[in-house]
């Protein structure tokens, strides 16, 4: 499982000999990385992988024929299609050289960090309930689905390596990060080179997220009028990734999101998703990722004044709140009894009056600033504690903590205590989990940090404003 440049030379050699088309991309001196061989046309084909090549449960099935008869088998019929491709895939890994995919696999991550590996430490220095609540979920459903998998794997006598918690979840991670979704199969299938790519968010224009909230709310009360334009918005929206299963050439095709330079990394989109939805099901998180967002808590009030749906309610990456989160919350500013009268106004995003405005933002601000308050670090004292993780290159080494707040000289030393007993590599692997949870809250308070100043910024603007307008 361990990744080389000798084991891609002959993962893309193989790949040649097997019918992968990849005349346009050649591979980079990092694994992961594909740079355009020339220049690209946005929407140009990248690669085409035919559909013999994909792992598949049906492709793993039609080459061995005890696989085949064991997973058939009625009473394992209550493991779900990824149970059943992960157990493929431990049974696939137990062959070593004489698998057909030999050459795929041994370019698979020896260890990925996805939340369900994530250890006690780990999702505790998450800090946010929500997300540590999330962790814990991942965990407990990948040892659930383990031991249900357990009577098949045994069946199928793997090696005692792979009957393992450890191995199952090298196999979830690995279809909950690399897999792609196909037509026939709700687990998906694993892509030789074509899961190679690194990722791209798309973009998300602000009048394009307006525009699916007001089409909502026509829906929402009742005015059918828009339902093509949301139609259109979800068609648009399931386009934003790169690659599909067609049909006509029978393979898995991959296009360029834009156009591309000779030279330049070529990347590709799997959807839109928030950090914590990437680090759950991918490993990883993106600095500046335009599709996060956070969650306020809200009164059951506030819910019940508007029609807006409660996933809509959050504040954007950029430390905006959303359209239906100020909407809402002009609506509940207003007295019950005028709510009815002012309703157009508001769901058309407009202000209804400079008090009204002023007074949410700075409710807004408030929450933000509870927040922040309630959680055991400051943004400031992560940003230093991530620079502090960066220069861990081994337990023993001394640090220079003088500018690190008490409470992040205790999380370094609980970090070296939780791995004080693994080896070497286990202490890397959780250094970076560790280092992904700071990242990943020190993201989590920035969007805070800046919806405070967005919000106190306006309100001085208004203040100003309202006083100009009173002389």
């Amino acid at each position: 499982m361990e990744q080389g440049q000798g084991d891609l030379e002959r993962l893309l050699k193989w790949a040649a000999e097997i019918g992968i088309s990849d005349s346009t991309c050649c591979g980079d001196s990092c694994l992961g990385e594909f740079g355009a061989a020339r220049d690209l046309r946005e929407g140009e084909l990248l690669l085409k992988v035919p559909k013999s090549v994909l792992m598949t449960k049906e492709s793993l099935l039609l080459k061995d024929e005890k696989l085949s008869l064991s997973v058939n088998d009625y009473a394992h019929h209550s493991l779900s299609p990824t149970q059943i491709l992960a157990v493929c895939l431990l049974y696939e890994m137990g062959k070593g050289k004489i698998s057909w995919w030999h050459p795929y696999l041994m370019n698979l991550p020896r260890s990925y960090d996805i939340l369900a590996t994530f250890g006690e430490f780990e999702k505790q220095t998450l800090q946010v309930d929500d997300a540590i609540w999330a962790a814990e979920k991942a965990t407990l459903k990948a040892e659930y689905e383990w031991k249900e998998a357990n009577v098949l794997m045994k069946q199928l006598k793997l090696k005692p390596q792979l009957l393992t918690f450890k191995a199952w979840l090298w196999a979830f991670a690995t279809i909950s990060s690399r897999t792609l979704h196909i037509p026939w199969d709700a687990a998906g299938c694993l892509c030789p080179v074509g899961d190679l790519f690194n990722y791209s968010a798309p973009g998300e224009e602000p009048s394009r997220c307006e525009s699916m909230e007001h089409t909502m709310h026509d829906l929402v009360n009742e005015d059918t009028s828009g339902m093509a334009d949301v139609e259109q918005l979800v068609s648009d929206s399931r386009r934003l990734t790169d690659g599909g299963f067609e049909k006509d050439v029978d393979a898995y095709c991959f296009y360029a999101k834009k156009s591309y330079k000779k030279g330049e990394q070529v990347l590709l989109s799997y959807g839109t998703y928030t950090n914590l939805e990437l680090l759950e099901h991918y490993g990883f998180l993106l600095n500046e990722n335009p599709n996060d967002k956070v969650f306020i808590p809200l009164e059951p009030e506030i819910y019940s004044s508007c029609s807006w749906p409660k996933e809509s309610l959050f504040i954007h990456q950029n430390g905006k709140p959303s359209f239906a989160l100020l909407s809402t919350l002009r609506l509940w500013a207003t007295p019950q009894n005028q709510r009815r009268s002012v309703g157009h106004l508001v769901y058309s995003g407009l202000q209804l009056s400079i008090q009204n405005e002023m007074f949410i933002l700075r409710w807004i601000s408030k929450k933000c600033t509870t927040i922040l308050k309630n959680l055991p670090t400051s943004f400031e004292d992560d940003s230093l504690l991530l620079s502090a993780i960066d220069k861990i290159q081994n337990l023993d080494a001394p640090l220079e903590l003088n500018n690190v707040s008490s409470t992040c000289r205790d999380e370094i030393c609980a970090f070296k205590a939780n791995v004080l007993q693994k080896g070497e590599r286990s202490s890397m692997e959780s250094k970076e989990r560790w280092r992904l949870a700071v990242e990943w809250r020190l993201s989590y308070k920035k969007i805070l940090v800046d919806c405070i100043s967005y919000c106190d910024e306006i309100v001085s603007s208004l203040f100003h404003q309202n006083n100009s307008s009173q002389k």
